[in-house]
């Protein structure tokens, strides 16, 4: 069977990507869904004179933002650091990873002085998730003085004050100066 297709007098206009500004809000009566993703290769680039940009520095509390941090960068940032690192485990096609978004980066900002929370991208990543045994996302494992806290282990969806009772848990049962 074949199919064949009548010419058309005019031509096509061009595809264009539909993107969404990150304030905006999903309309239930239209077919488009907006997919903000929240990754940045800011960490990764090359300056003019051809050397590589400065090491990734993140204070404890990290200035209120998750950053995102990739496997190079996981021993300075996470391992090394003197106060307690929640590490958030998150893909880009992942919903539940975007649906705590917003919860996980205001926290960042509540508790900027007492925590660190960093996001590593589950695709770019594989290392750390063999290493970490993720199996679920979005996964949260808290982290104090370069090692995982025990049982600190959390996959799946959250609401924002069950993430805050989760940090709380585990902030209490550390000591942060």
């Amino acid at each position: 069977m074949a199919i064949a297709f009548a010419p058309t007098s005019k031509p096509l206009p061009p595809v264009r990507a539909i993107t969404a500004a990150a304030s905006s809000a999903y309309n239930a009566s239209s077919s488009y869904t907006p997919c903000i993703s929240s990754f940045s290769n800011g960490s990764k680039i090359r300056l003019r004179n051809g050397r590589k940009s400065p090491p990734l520095l993140i204070k404890c509390g990290g200035g209120g933002a998750v950053q995102e941090i990739d496997e190079s960068q996981f021993d300075d940032v996470v391992l090394k650091s003197s106060c307690p690192v929640l590490v958030e485990f998150v893909a880009t096609w992942c919903g539940p990873c975007r649906l705590i978004a917003p919860a996980v980066q205001s926290l960042a900002k509540e508790y900027e002085s007492k925590l660190t929370i960093v996001k590593v991208d589950h695709d770019a990543n594989p290392g750390l998730i063999e290493e970490y045994k993720v199996y679920g996302l979005p996964a949260l494992i808290m982290f104090q003085n370069g090692k995982e806290i025990p049982e600190s282990r959390r996959e799946g969806a959250i609401s924002k004050a069950k993430l805050k009772e989760y940090i709380d848990k585990y902030l209490e049962s550390v000591s942060v100066v």
